[in-house]
């Protein structure tokens, strides 16, 4: 399928010199004060999106610490308890094995 595309305009003097395109409209003080308030706009949404960032990370560890507590209470009652039943066998602690 051939798609058909308009050829370039060149604008030439009589005299066979180019000319120069029109001088592109200079912005206007609505232009210059809406860049500038999208500007402020687009720094707050990142600054938001940092914050929400911020605090999954703050909910996250609010939820993971209570299993790292406990989890980490059952490993070291586990452990003392085996201590505890050697020590009562008379079984060492501590066995160090090697190759």
């Amino acid at each position: 399928m051939e798609t058909h595309r308009t050829p370039p305009v060149l604008d030439m003097t009589p005299e066979g010199e180019f000319r120069h395109p029109p001088a592109p409209p200079q912005p206007g003080w609505l232009d210059r004060t809406l860049a500038r308030v999208g500007g402020v706009a687009l720094l707050i949404a990142l600054i938001a999106g940092g914050l929400v960032l911020a605090s999954l990370a703050v909910v996250f560890v609010g939820l993971i610490l209570p299993v790292l507590l406990v989890a980490g209470l059952i490993g070291a009652g586990s452990i003392w308890w085996r201590l505890r039943r050697a020590r009562q066998q008379g079984r060492p602690v501590f066995v160090v094995m090697r190759r």
